[in-house]
């Protein structure tokens, strides 16, 4: 009913459970989820005449969707940048919902063009299924836990750091087909892939770094001691913002995950680095600050990357000839080496610890098996192939377009979009699994820039691009699928789920670009931090890393930074260490099957622990670590009711109560 539901005068607000005048279904074994935390959670029933397109539905799910995009777009730019997932407006919209089925008219009426059919703006109490696809809209604000759409930093760093224009509607067309893309392939693939205190009156809570304070004037002590620039060896935080920032609520990650990132990270940062850097000095790692996003020379004066680009967006080899390598602080480098060997341990795991069972669950895809939840969605009309067809080829068209038309833009040939699609394709379902059993997803968009790169370099824009389409379709794909999981379990019609997925991600890709082009022209020097005044949390943080890797894979191209004609090239050996670490853990699995710590050791998870070193710092790391062990070890394992009933809570308030207090001191200060 609602806005778009028709008046039936069999709807009731009951489940079939406690109508004794519907019949019940007959459950037996065989009806019964095999996941026991489906079993646990998820009901069994299901009442088809619940309303679920109605007014209420629409108007708290595009103002969550608008809320949150644009919430997500503004922190984006911050030194800390904080990322709001759905669950603060999850929690908000149930007593909304409750109040608008309170005060909304029942009365009925019709609209012209569609016949005898009724319709209202309250066709009874606000109901869990409305609930849910208020949540999909929220979850699509904040790019399914993403923050903000990812091909805004596209635009971000060619009006910001390479002080170019790029018209606004190329801009949105870019948004807008990485953000859909992914959505057409994941429907081909779904029948198997199933922060006041700290902010303004007292900045210094956010960084307490005892060390340095004792020993200000020795560099080696800032070094190991700051929590921002160094090890963080001491370094602690009472600003959430700090917590959360880059890795998201640490309340959210299971504790294994939080073990494996721990071990990852320990590793290298605290035996690895000193090592490499004071020990042998590795790449004369000693010239450059030992954690920082700029790229030096070698001499470890900042590199000046405008001088090296010409007038055709290209990279000027006489200029770069005299400024001579491109180099990076040492853990900037060692994250790019981890990296590689995230992604070639990526593929390894999954096969070992995971092919078996894709195996056996692609062939009960096309067995036709089902569980109760299955034969339960057989009640709603299937999304028809051909949408899923029609959306691919239509996004993939548009993309084309913006290639050929706008190729002084984007600078991507049309064959290299292809090449991007398919290699985000190949990749979905690998890191989909890690990302579903971990909640953590290892970094694709390494391996696009370093083929891209190989491929075509001296384009920096044509690197970029290469990789908000081949990875960041692949996220597309993989939320997809997530979100539509949580509609199958919850009994929401299949066309109802695409038609609020679609919108929501139209809605927010809009509100995106928006808020990015109102924020990059009001904001003076926004992202500058040699113009910034001190203090400014306007140093974007994220996109200046963005920024370098345009510089890296893009302008200068991987045979000047990690191959024969640069500083780097062993750390391509991380490839192969990557794809044989999980060889080792498998062997060890298999040769002592009762430990059952071992299976637990993942390896892409390990690889990627410091994948956000930079922009993210000693501090945020340190601070998540030792929250989310705090709560999802000792609680979870001591006080397990009050971790089950408030830890997701408490989570969604901090988000919330950072968020509010953010916005409201930035308009009023």
């Amino acid at each position: 009913m609602g806005s778009l539901e028709v008046q039936n005068s069999q709807a009731t607000t009951r489940t079939s459970e406690l109508d004794p005048e519907k019949p019940k279904l007959d459950i037996n074994d065989d009806d019964i989820s095999p996941v026991e935390e489906v079993r646990l959670t998820v009901n069994n029933t299901d009442d088809p005449t619940l309303p679920i397109l109605t007014f209420r539905m629409w108007f708290i799910g595009l103002l969550s969707c608008g809320l949150l995009s644009f919430l997500n777009q503004f922190f984006s730019y911050r030194a800390e940048p904080l990322i709001i997932t759905q669950i603060p407006l999850q929690i908000a919209s149930q007593p909304i919902g409750h109040f608008l089925a309170a005060i909304l008219s029942k009365t009925q009426f019709r609209i012209p063009g569609f016949g005898s059919r009724k319709f209202s703006l309250n066709p009874g109490p606000f109901n869990i299924k409305e609930h849910v696809l208020i949540t999909i809209f929220a979850n699509a604000g904040s790019d399914f836990g993403n923050g903000a759409a990812y091909a805004v930093e596209v635009v971000s760093i060619i009006k910001a750091y390479y002080k170019r224009k790029i018209p606004f509607f190329v801009g949105w067309m870019l948004i807008i087909t990485t953000q859909v893309l992914g959505y057409g392939w994941a429907g081909l693939m779904r029948n198997f892939l199933w922060y006041a205190l700290p902010g303004y009156l007292f900045t210094t809570l956010s960084n307490i770094s005892w060390v340095c304070w004792i020993f200000s004037k020795s560099v080696t002590a800032q070094q190991l001691g700051s929590g921002m620039q160094g090890l963080g060896l001491g370094a602690i935080t009472l600003d959430w913002s700090v917590v959360s920032s880059y890795l998201y609520s640490p309340l959210m990650t299971p504790f294994f995950a939080i073990a494996n990132i721990c071990a990852g990270y320990v590793l290298i940062l605290y035996i690895f680095v000193p090592i490499a850097y004071w020990g042998l000095n590795l790449y004369s790692a000693q010239t450059f600050p030992i954690l920082s996003a700029n790229l030096f020379t070698a001499k470890g004066q900042i590199y000046n990357i405008s001088a090296i680009v010409n007038e055709h967006f290209e990279l000027d080899q006489m200029q770069y000839a005299k400024q001579g390598q491109i180099h990076m602080s040492l853990v900037f480098a060692l994250t790019y080496g981890f990296g590689f060997a995230a992604i070639a341990a990526t593929i390894t795991h999954v096969a070992l610890f995971y092919g078996r069972e894709m195996y056996e669950r692609f062939r009960e895809s096309y067995k036709g098996k089902e569980d109760i939840h299955a034969k339960l969605m057989k009640n709603y009309k299937d999304i028809p192939s051909w949408w899923f067809y029609l959306l691919l080829l239509a996004t993939t068209a548009v993309s084309l377009v913006l290639c050929i038309v706008f190729k002084d833009e984007v600078q991507i040939p049309w064959w290299a979009l292809l090449f991007a699609c398919a290699i985000a394709f190949i990749f979905t379902l690998p890191i989909s699994i890690i990302t579903a059993t971990t909640n953590q997803t290892p970094g694709l968009n390494i391996i696009t820039e370093y083929i891209m790169g190989v491929i075509l370099p001296g384009r920096p824009i044509a690197n970029v691009c290469f990789k908000v389409y081949g990875y960041n379709s692949m996220l597309q794909a993989v939320s997809f699928l997530s979100d539509f999981k949580l509609g199958h379990y919850m009994k929401i019609p299949p066309r109802s789920m695409f038609l609020v997925q679609f919108t929501g991600t139209i809605l927010a890709s809009t509100v995106n670009l928006a808020v990015a082009w109102w924020m990059l022209g009001s904001i003076h020097n926004i992202c500058d931090t040699t113009l910034l005044p001190p203090g400014s949390p306007w140093t974007c943080a994220n996109y200046h890393v963005f920024f370098d890797a345009s510089v890296i894979w893009g302008l200068a191209g991987p045979k000047r930074i990690f191959e024969n004609l640069g500083t780097y090239k062993a750390l391509n050996w991380f490839f192969l260490g990557g794809a044989l670490g999980p060889l080792i853990v498998w062997f060890f699995h298999k040769k002592f099957p009762k430990k059952s710590w071992i299976p637990l050791i993942n390896l892409p998870v390990f690889f990627s622990a410091t994948v956000y070193l930079p922009p993210a710092s000693a501090l945020n790391y340190n601070a998540w670590i030792i929250v989310g062990t705090i709560f999802n070890f000792f609680i979870f394992r001591y006080r397990k009711q009050w971790w089950q009933r408030y830890n997701y809570i408490l989570s969604a308030a901090l988000d919330a109560g950072v968020a509010f207090m953010a916005v409201v001191l930035y308009i009023s200060l």
